[in-house]
Formats: structure tokens, C-alpha cells, sequence
């Protein structure tokens, strides 16, 4: 007996439970998108934040510059809630028409979320490390501070990557369930 067959069975003797079994993968894909890369981005400002501050503490002057290697890992927290929003209105959950989708569309959603989901919060650590080292380098040579940019700069392109396969699998998603 293969899944789909006990989800059938399962769906004629209770199907209140399968009935929504794909709004709950819709719901709880886009609610790890959102959490996931947030609780990353939340995390990663905090510990550039704090090395900022020490650097600011010093010479206020320097303000600026670290301000902008403490903002970067909180982009993917912002590619997280894009992805979301976007599946949540893509299948309907978010105006309330997305009541039919069945258990395994929900589930295909749930895996094209994978990708923000991961890579999101991982990057936005590891971009949080680099901008750091960044706030470093910005402390004992300002006039570097566009290399430390770019040095942190160089781990969002994996979030980027990760955001645009997410949206691109949503987007195809859409229309394959729709034939």
C-alpha cells in the first residue's frame, strides 16, 4: 500500500483531518520561510551589533560604516517573509480560497521553501561572522570598509540563489497543480 492510497483511505473514514492537510504543509512552509532565515538574520545583527558597538564606543565617527556590515545579515530574514507571503498568496491560504489544495501539493509547497528555509538562516549566520570580522577590519583601517562590505557581500549571494530557487519552484508550482 503506497502513501497516497493511505492518505485516501485516511481521507474517506476522517476526512476533516486530510481535508487540510495540504493548507497545514502551505501554513507551515511559509511559517519556517519566515522563521527560519529570521531567527538567522535576528542572531546575525546581534553579534555584528555587538562587535559595532565596542567600535563605536571607541570612535563614533565609525558609525556609518559599521552600521551597514550590521545590516546585512538581516536581509535574509526579509527573503524569508517575501517567500511566505508569496506562497501563502500563490496557493490562496492568504484570502481564504486555498481550502482544496490536496496533502501532497501542500507537501510539494512545503519542499520549495526548503531552500530559503536552510540556506536563509545558515548564511545569514555565516554573513553575520564575516561582517564581523568586517566591523574588525573597519576598527583598525576605515578606509577598508568597502572591502569588508563586499567580503560579507559575498555570503548573500547564496541567500539570493537559495530566495530565487524557492520563488521559481512556487511560481512552477502554481502551474503544474493548476493543469
Amino acid at each position: 500500500m503506497d502513501l497516497s492510497s493511505i492518505f485516501n483511505q485516511a481521507a474517506s473514514s476522517s476526512s476533516s483531518l486530510v481535508e487540510y492537510l495540504g493548507v497545514f504543509f502551505v501554513c507551515l512552509g511559509a511559517a519556517l520561510a519566515a522563521a527560519l532565515p529570521g531567527i538567522g538574520s535576528a542572531k546575525g545583527t546581534g553579534l555584528v551589533g555587538q562587535a559595532a558597538a565596542g567600535v563605536v564606543a571607541e570612535d563614533p565617527s565609525k558609525f556609518g560604516k559599521v552600521l551597514i556590515l550590521q545590516v546585512l545579515p538581516g536581509t535574509q530574514g526579509l527573503y524569508g517573509f517575501l517567500t511566505a507571503i508569496l506562497l501563502l498568496s500563490n496557493t490562496g491560504v492568504l484570502n481564504g480560497t486555498g481550502k482544496d489544495i490536496l496533502w501532497y501539493e501542500g507537501l510539494a509547497y512545503f519542499a520549495a521553501c526548503l531552500p530559503i528555509m536552510i540556506v536563509g538562516l545558515l548564511s545569514a549566520l555565516a554573513q553575520a561572522k564575516t561582517a564581523a570580522a568586517g566591523v574588525g577590519l573597519v576598527a583598525k583601517n576605515p578606509e577598508q570598509s568597502g572591502k569588508a562590505i563586499i567580503f560579507a557581500a559575498m555570503v548573500e549571494t547564496y541567500a539570493v540563489l537559495a530566495l530565487r530557487v524557492s520563488l521559481l519552484a512556487i511560481m512552477s508550482l502554481k502551474n503544474v497543480f493548476a493543469a
